[in-house]
């Protein structure tokens, strides 16, 4: 690499070098060990207060604070140091190029550039005096169960917090949550030429694929959220029967719901309830079991809350015109900061292909969010 990098794109090249694949999407994976060494390393050298934390081995995440003098806000950056897989790039995923503005490789969108804003906008806004302590949290195992916002929030917390997740340097306030539910459809096992016998599983599963099906376009049609429109619903996973020769005695579908504000586990869990107590009544020998999974939560931020305001009016210094304000049909860790009871927003650099062949980040984006994060913890701590 020839190109003469700023700060954050000089410290963002040395990250997306690290491999931090997920283990729990790849098996084998790296982890974050590495990446968490490596910004250890980095903000201890800075005079940064460091904290490693690890309860699962070999997934830490690092919680770097600059300590204020006292009396200010607290603010936390929030990151997540894993990616997925890097077979999937196209070329060397680990080796950043830089070509016509952009640097390209695993992470450089989602989301290491945005770990290494909050990196450098730390050490900047700490710089000077601030009565507020400026935390930065980079966090194992994002991109799988969030372990390691779970974690972080079970030792620290702050007055409010900016996720720096991706998000075209505009500023996302809300975003969709999901449940995940197996639904195991009942019939009764015999062989294929007993009729008589069998119930077939399978085919009674259909049944509660065109009732599902009704219940999304129900959702479609009804009440709205202003940034996120209405929750959804299909069938993700189906899997049933032993062999072409047998009736099934059971079938098995996964289904996702994606809510909006307001739709709670309890929501949801009643709806789908409802929907295999009506199938029960109506149709012959249809029995099934409902077995709620992982769950998590929908996320609205406060638009008047001080860290949005902070955020909005920085934003609009930096880009010289006022952000978009935007909500997300994707789940983040900010829907976990909110519960904790830290107010908090969500700001990122603009770029694309997360999760792709070939991820990119605009590299004049990375440096205005750089910006935008350090005068806003500036102002918020002070």
């Amino acid at each position: 690499m020839t190109a003469v990098l700023s700060e954050p794109a000089a410290l963002l090249a040395q990250l997306v070098a690290l491999d931090s694949v997920n283990p729990d999407l790849v098996p084998g994976g790296a982890g974050e060990s590495a990446t968490a060494d490596f910004c250890a390393a980095w903000f201890a050298a800075r005079g940064f207060e460091v904290h490693r934390l690890e309860r699962r081995p070999g997934r830490p995440s690092v919680v770097a604070v600059a300590r204020g003098t006292g009396g200010g806000r607290s603010l936390m950056f929030n990151g997540h140091l894993d990616t997925v897989a890097t077979a999937s790039f196209d070329g060397d995923a680990l080796d950043p190029v830089v070509r016509d503005g952009r640097m390209h490789g695993r992470g450089t969108f989602d989301m290491k550039g945005g770990v290494a804003a909050m990196m450098v906008a730390a050490a900047r806004a700490s710089a000077a005096p601030l009565r507020g302590d400026v935390l930065v949290a980079c966090v194992a195992d994002e991109e799988h169960a969030s372990a390691g916002t779970e974690e972080v929030l079970a030792s620290f917390t702050a007055d409010a917090a900016v996720v720096t997740e991706p998000s075209h340097l505009e500023v996302t306030v809300a975003h969709k949550g999901f449940a995940w539910f197996e639904v195991d459809v009942l019939g009764r096992a015999a062989h294929g030429s007993r009729p008589d016998l069998g119930v077939d599983a399978i085919a009674k599963a259909g049944h509660f694929l065109v009732a599902l099906e009704g219940l999304g376009r129900a959702l479609a049609a009804g009440p709205a959220h202003p940034l996120l429109g209405t929750g959804t619903v299909h069938a993700s996973l189906i899997s049933g029967g032993e062999e072409a020769s047998s009736y099934p005695a059971r079938c098995r579908v996964v289904v996702e719901r994606r809510t909006v504000p307001g739709e709670t586990r309890e929501v949801v869990t009643a709806e789908l309830t409802a929907l295999l107590d009506a199938l029960a009544a109506t149709v012959p020998d249809f029995r099934a079991e409902l077995r709620p999974g992982l769950h998590r939560a929908p996320f609205q931020a406060d638009e008047g809350s001080p860290v949005v305001r902070a955020l909005l009016h920085h934003a609009e210094q930096v880009l010289g015109h006022p952000p978009a304000v935007r909500g997300e049909p994707f789940w983040t860790d900010c829907a976990l900061l909110d519960g904790a009871g830290i107010p908090c927003a969500l700001f990122g650099v603009d770029g694309g292909g997360a999760h792709a062949a070939d991820e990119h980040v605009d590299l004049a984006s990375l440096d205005r969010l750089t910006d935008v994060l350090a005068r806003t913890a500036a102002d918020f701590c002070a």
